[in-house]
């Protein structure tokens, strides 16, 4: 087998947004996303767009960032006082150096520009690139940057395997994940604690029980002991399957092996207390795990909050937000969502408008646009009723914007049921150059379910598998919630044997809805 089939790990991936085949899914719009169109929803078969092969993507790719280069490089020191051109070793130094710092555009010009005077990137520029590009979603690139590594004559290392993996289980492409492990595996590459804990957390996160067991027993037949991030994981495990209880004994059991409770562990403590609305053992445990010297992070404060918002309890909410701004933690715009739902919903517009002028006095100018960005989603100022305008008002604060910032705004829109706006953060997205994501899709199944328009959300979720996504949990329980606001309940446990056929083992709220409909199914029979 040669080198250029052995690791070739490329799908047919069509694109979210293609107007080569339209589908009852995505709207017409045949102009550019930037012009005020409107949208309309037809009614056709969805051909998907056939992948560009991975050298016409590498090809387009720094045909793209030649262009830019010529504008930015000379701000970068590309060439010497004497007016001589960069060598070799400094485009890999400002290869990685902007890896490191998150610029993966800026090392992508850097790279267009050394192959244009006819250099090479070294091992460790071609490992950078992929890391940095898997991270952020963009995996095509990063796969077509590993061919191009291959053709090279560089032998991956492991890291290099990891990040691909990491990459392609973010965006749910659980078959080109499968082809990277089967290539370490014709390598004779052993797989190390981070190959087995990607594969955990995707495990754990897309619900799927067996393929979990199987890891944490083939961690153990290697030797790998396990660690607070494996138990994290078994706990958030049995949590969402509605064995709370048991996901406690494991804390029993941890500390009877004489492990102590990190940040990891107290989280998913915390965590399930709160899903199972056992507030007050939250914040005791909340409390111990500062008492023992352990600052709560992100995660610590995010399931305190949506959890005391979910029961009602916003007081407390208001007040675990103020007290996490204190501490000096940036704040995380997905728990904005919840709290701005929230007090919408009750009316409450002055505690929304108080928040914001408290961020901003906090000095956190670019949380405070994001949240002002999200009220008016929600209805209250109007200024920003299309999506495009949000994403531009976000750029001029200087925002970043990121596959979790376009989550986050299409998840807003998808709760107010305005899918066309939903569908809209996707164009843009793609437009950003960002790969749309299994979450970015199972929030615009949510949109065409609120709206009740569940045949829309039934061709979300074949657009999903038809691009090579395996969906997850959420997908299924989403897909089983828009058919029950459709009553259409008959298709409710259709689609739930479907999940279970597909390795997913159904959670809490799954069982739940599915008894729901077979309790009408019942009902309807007599």
């Amino acid at each position: 087998m040669s080198m250029e089939m052995q690791f070739t790990f490329s799908t047919k991936l069509p694109s979210v947004l293609s107007v080569h085949g339209v589908s009852c899914l995505f709207p017409v719009c045949l102009k550019s996303v930037n012009s005020c169109v409107k949208c309309k929803i037809v009614s056709s078969t969805f051909h998907p767009m056939q992948c560009t092969r991975v050298e016409e993507i590498r090809v387009n790719t720094i045909k793209k960032f030649s262009n830019a280069s010529k504008n930015t490089i000379t701000r970068h020191a590309c060439s010497s006082k004497n007016g001589e051109e960069i060598s070799c070793m400094s485009y890999n130094e400002y290869i990685h150096e902007m890896c490191r710092i998150g610029d993966i555009d800026k090392a992508m010009v850097f790279l267009a520009q050394m192959e244009a005077l006819g250099f090479r990137p070294n091992l460790l520029s071609y490992t950078c690139l992929i890391t940095a590009l898997g991270s952020v979603g963009r995996t095509l690139e990063a796969d077509a940057i590993f061919q191009e590594m291959i053709n090279s004559g560089f032998k991956p290392r492991l890291k290099v395997y990891n990040a691909l993996l990491r990459g392609f289980l973010r965006k749910g492409l659980l078959k080109l994940a499968d082809r990277v492990l089967v290539a370490m595996d014709e390598l004779h590459m052993g797989r190390n604690r981070e190959t087995y804990e990607i594969l955990l957390d995707y495990y754990v996160h897309a619900g799927r029980l067996e393929d979990t067991w199987l890891i944490i027993g083939e961690m153990k037949q290697g030797g790998f002991q396990l660690n607070s991030f494996v138990y994290s994981k078994v706990i958030r495990l049995y949590r969402d399957n509605g064995m709370w209880k048991k996901a406690m004994s494991i804390v029993g059991e941890i500390r009877e092996m004489g492990m102590s409770l990190d940040k990891r562990i107290y989280n998913s403590i915390i965590d399930t207390f709160g899903k199972y609305g056992e507030l007050e053992e939250a914040l005791e445990v909340f409390e111990k795990m500062q008492q023992e010297g352990i600052r709560p992070d992100i995660t610590t404060w995010n399931s305190l909050i949506r959890c005391h918002c979910k029961s009602g309890d916003l007081v407390t909410a208001l007040e675990l937000f103020t007290k996490m701004q204190e501490q000096g933690l940036y704040p995380d715009p997905k728990i904005f969502i919840t709290i701005i739902s929230r007090l919408g919903e009750q009316g409450k517009w002055d505690m929304i408008k108080k928040n914001f002028e408290d961020m901003k006095n906090r000095g956190n100018q670019r949380s405070g646009a994001i949240y002002a960005v999200l009220v008016d989603i929600y209805g209250q100022y109007g200024r920003f009723q299309d999506a495009e305008e949000c994403v531009n008002a976000l750029k001029l604060e200087g925002v970043q914007l990121s596959a979790s910032m376009f989550c986050v705004l299409a998840n807003a829109y998808a709760q107010q049921g305005l899918c066309e706006q939903t569908v809209k953060v996707l164009q843009l997205m793609e437009a950003e150059g960002i790969e749309p994501n299994l979450i970015m899709l199972n929030v615009l199944i949510n949109a065409f379910g609120i709206s009740g328009r569940h045949l829309e959300a039934l061709s979300v979720y074949h657009h999903i598998k038809e691009s090579g996504i395996s969906p997850d949990v959420v997908t299924y329980s989403t897909l089983m919630k828009s058919f029950i606001r459709a009553r259409k309940f008959d298709q409710v446990p259709i689609i739930y044997k479907e999940m279970e056929s597909a390795g997913c083992t159904p959670d809490r709220k799954a069982r739940e809805m599915l008894q729901t409909a077979l309790r009408v199914l019942e009902q309807r029979h007599f």
